[in-house]
């Protein structure tokens, strides 16, 4: 078995690191051997942060190869253009938080940032979803929850049973925080359904 490769991509503080983290651990629960590893950009100053997680009989590396992982998560719509090429041209899938990050450390940054991210992606051939996980968390309540809104959409594209990433967030989420995140995860199961 081809072992799965996926790649987080996001900015400091928006949680791609806890998501790859949940997907490791629920991959491990479910059986598979799982890798996982991250670079930090300046990523306490809204720097760029990618984690690459492989999961499957046997994993040898972390390390995703570009063009080889069957999703790439982007919680920004600039850190999935980043990252995009890393997506299998055929079989893969980019899913997109449909939010803008703005730096606010670059001069003129509205008017440079790529907004037709999108757009883009779909002209180079590749399958693009688009979901509005900020705007669900929101709406849930707090925004901070938009990474386990797109993990709920990833997670069903994975080998991993409901139960499984159920009792992974119970566990790893605080106690505080595990109902709002079981709705978050919930709702982007559902918006793949």
């Amino acid at each position: 078995m081809k072992p799965y490769s996926l790649m987080f991509a996001g900015v400091g503080g928006q949680g791609s690191l806890l998501i790859a983290e949940l997907t490791s651990l629920a991959a491990v629960s479910a059986g598979f051997d799982a890798k996982q590893t991250e670079v930090h950009g300046v990523s306490q100053r809204g720097g760029s942060v990618e984690t690459h997680v492989r999961f499957g009989e046997k994993v040898h590396s972390p390390i995703v190869t570009p063009g080889e992982a069957l999703a790439v998560i982007g919680l920004e719509k600039l850190e999935a253009l980043r990252f995009a090429h890393y997506v299998d041209p055929k079989n893969g899938i980019v899913f997109i938080n449909d939010y803008e990050l703005i730096p606010a450390s670059v001069t003129n940054a509205e008017n440079i940032y790529p907004h037709e991210t999108v757009e883009y992606l779909k002209s180079k051939g590749l399958r693009v979803i688009v979901l509005p996980a900020s705007k669900i968390a929101r709406d849930l309540g707090d925004g901070r929850m938009a990474n386990v809104v797109l993990l709920g959409a990833l997670s069903t594209m994975l080998p991993i049973p409901l139960e499984v990433w159920e009792k992974t967030l119970k566990l790893r989420i605080p106690a505080k925080y595990a109902e709002g995140n079981m709705k978050a995860y919930k709702a982007g199961k559902e918006m793949m359904s």
